[in-house]
């Protein structure tokens, strides 16, 4: 089934409010649109949970895409005990504790001494969202243009030889040198701002960055695709004060696609 538009967002941590405004801007619709998410759900904003939960639903009830960002597979890792000291501690560091309030389990001294009780309520009451963050794909590509979280490595010309871990992480060695793909990569991860010294979505010839930087006070960024060609900007300007917006509209309950 052909679709009018492909819609792409990164980087949404937490920031449920700015999502769902986002969404009725570009007025999505799931029968027309493809929805194209590229990670990072989790951490640093207050509503870590509730955007896991429309997540869930817009992939498994609306046919959008979601690929796996670095924070998602942190906190995967560090849920089910499999992180390292160090990946502990980076968690907390960058709103670990900000996603664990999110699902209702607030923890002591940087959550480390209560982690095990966490983890426990969490894999119990929760499991659905760790089997669903842990099996995202790292990767999609359609016809025109491969979509990632972080980036690709530039010294490999395979799309499938590339590290798992340069998918999730890599920064600067990926969009400071052009890559060895035929087509344009959209990605997140690196905030814009860092890289042309502003929130907005960043055209950078083979690549493009659309991360605007929500979580620290910037902007949610969408770009819209249309038949293969860059079409509008859209952005939500992050705000202090998140509320809790109504979770179903009739744009995000309509029938899935059925490409």
């Amino acid at each position: 089934m052909n679709v009018d538009r492909t819609l792409v967002i990164s980087d949404i941590h937490g920031c449920y409010r700015e999502f769902i405004e986002l969404l009725e801007k570009v007025d999505y619709h799931s029968v027309n649109d493809r929805l194209i998410l590229l990670g990072d759900y989790v951490s640093r904003g207050p509503e870590s949970k509730k955007v896991v939960d429309l997540v869930m639903h817009l992939v498994q009830e609306q046919g959008a895409i979601a690929l796996q960002g670095n924070h998602d597979h942190r906190f995967v890792r560090v849920i089910e005990n499999q992180a390292s000291e160090k990946e502990i501690i980076t968690f907390f560091e960058k709103g670990g504790s900000e996603t664990l309030q999110s699902y209702g389990k607030t923890t002591k001294s940087n959550g480390l001494d209560h982690l095990k009780e966490v983890r426990d309520v969490i894999m119990g009451e929760l499991s659905s969202h760790m089997d669903f963050l842990k099996n995202l794909p790292c990767l999609y590509e359609d016809n025109d243009y491969i979509y990632v979280h972080a980036g690709l490595n530039p010294s490999v010309s395979q799309l499938s030889e590339q590290n798992v871990h340069d998918l999730l992480y890599i920064k600067e060695e990926f969009y400071r040198n052009k890559t060895r793909m035929e087509k344009v990569v959209v990605f997140g991860h690196t905030i814009t701002k860092d890289i042309h010294g502003s929130c907005e979505i960043w055209l950078g010839g083979d690549k493009i960055g659309i991360d605007g930087g929500c979580s620290f006070g910037g902007q949610l960024n969408c770009l819209e695709l249309v038949h293969g060609k860059v079409g509008r900007f859209y952005s939500t300007k992050a705000v202090g004060v998140q509320k809790i917006l109504p979770f179903a509209t009739t744009r995000l309950t309509q029938p899935a696609r059925t490409d």
